[in-house]
């Protein structure tokens, strides 16, 4: 068992299903600031050199990925899953549906997750949103939507099915 910090949820690598892990599709990532905001940058690990979601050359393995990570040099904040058009994976994203603190999940999220039957579900880094990975496809490789409640925006939902990355915690819920 590894247990690094990854921002405020630890990267517990035992959780992360083998179907992930047996893939080359992994990348590092840094946090990063962009147009005032902080953003997760996918890096090709171990080379100091951003990847892209959809040049497979700039992927790794997972061992190659979390080497590079536990290495930390150059440091990264964490690894992560990058989503194609040749596996079956479709990555689900919720984002502002649970406190960090208590671990309680918004009842519109809770809804999403209560429907998974076989799947992987994770918190985020930051631990205030929610990832899930399940076989399937996404309409177009990529949807969005926010979670309205009486008007206000409560949350957001996307879904992708490749061009995109994840960062994996391997804390499940």
């Amino acid at each position: 068992m590894i247990k690094e910090k990854t921002g405020e949820i630890t990267l517990t690598t035992e959780n992360i299903p083998e179907q992930l892990t047996e893939r080359p599709q992994w990348v590092c990532w840094r946090l990063e600031v962009r147009d005032g905001k902080p953003t997760k940058v996918p890096y090709t690990p171990g080379s100091g050199r951003r990847a892209s979601s959809t040049e497979l050359m700039t992927w790794a393995t997972f061992e190659q990925a979390l080497t590079a990570y536990e290495a930390g040099e150059p440091p990264y904040d964490g690894i992560g899953f990058v989503f194609c058009g040749a596996d079956p994976f479709v990555g689900i994203d919720l984002d502002r549906c649970r406190d960090p603190e208590s671990g309680e999940i918004a009842p519109w999220a809770q809804s999403i997750i209560s429907r998974v039957r076989e799947g992987y579900v994770e918190a985020s880094p930051s631990g205030t949103g929610v990832h899930i990975i399940v076989e399937g496809t996404a309409r177009g490789g990529r949807t969005r939507k926010k979670v309205r409640l009486k008007g206000e925006v409560v949350g957001e939902i996307e879904m992708y099915g490749h061009g995109q990355f994840f960062t994996i915690t391997g804390e499940t819920l």
